[in-house]
């Protein structure tokens, strides 16, 4: 059986987290666990980008002509 997409994606989370910490924060570059938060919303996003790259490189021609460029 596949996962169930959550409401929120992890990135998403991530993302709130992090800005959380952030505010009123005297030194965000002293803290662990900050530090770990970002690493994890990276990693996120790699990943993200990546399947997405991987997708497009399967699709071929095909894919290219049916997905525009977003960047």
């Amino acid at each position: 059986m596949a996962k169930k997409q959550a409401a929120e994606s992890d990135e998403a989370k991530l993302k709130k987290k992090v800005a959380a910490k952030l505010t009123n924060h005297g030194k965000p570059e002293e803290d662990a666990a900050l530090r770990s938060l970002r690493k994890r919303l990276k990693r996120e996003q790699r990943k993200r980008r990546s399947l997405a790259q991987r997708k497009k490189r399967a699709a071929g021609s095909k894919g290219a002509a049916a997905t525009p460029a977003s960047a």
